[in-house]
């Protein structure tokens, strides 16, 4: 059984977002006053132009 007491103290914590994803992710969580931390990681494409335009479409 999971100790209930941290999941709570969890929950009474600040909460800062480590976003891995776009960065408007995390403008948009910023504009709703939550921290955020953008990592600047890029999916590899291999080479597959396929992949390279839908990356570049999402932003990477």
């Amino acid at each position: 059984m999971a100790d209930v007491s941290k999941i709570n103290e969890l929950f009474r914590s600040k909460l800062v977002v480590l976003n891995v994803g776009p960065k408007s992710f995390a403008t948009a969580l910023e504009k709703q006053g939550y921290d955020t931390v953008q990592v600047n990681w890029k999916p590899v494409a291999g080479g597959d132009p396929v992949m390279q335009k839908l990356l570049r479409i999402m932003g990477y």
